[in-house]
C-alpha cells in the first residue's frame, strides 16, 4: 500500500480509499497524496475539499482510480 502512496505523491495521481473514520464508520474517499509522514498521510480529500490527515492504521486498502471511458 505504501508503494501507491509514493506513487500518488510523485505523479500527482488520485487514490481510492477505503477508511474507518472518527465515528467507526467505513467511508470510501478519493484523495491525492501530498505528504507521507511515519504512521499517516497528508492527502486532499475531494469528499471532503480539503487536506486531511488519514491515520495508516484506519487505512482498510487503497486503490488506483481507473479512468472513465465514454460511449
Amino acid at each position: 500500500m505504501l508503494g501507491l502512496f509514493k506513487n500518488s505523491l510523485d505523479n500527482k495521481q488520485k487514490l481510492i480509499i477505503f477508511y474507518i473514520d472518527s465515528d467507526n464508520k467505513v467511508t470510501e474517499r478519493y484523495i491525492r497524496v501530498i505528504e507521507i509522514k511515519e504512521n499517516s498521510i497528508l492527502a486532499y480529500c475531494f469528499y471532503r475539499k480539503q487536506v486531511r490527515t488519514f491515520n495508516m492504521e484506519n487505512i482498510l486498502s487503497a486503490g488506483k482510480v481507473r479512468k472513465k471511458v465514454g460511449a
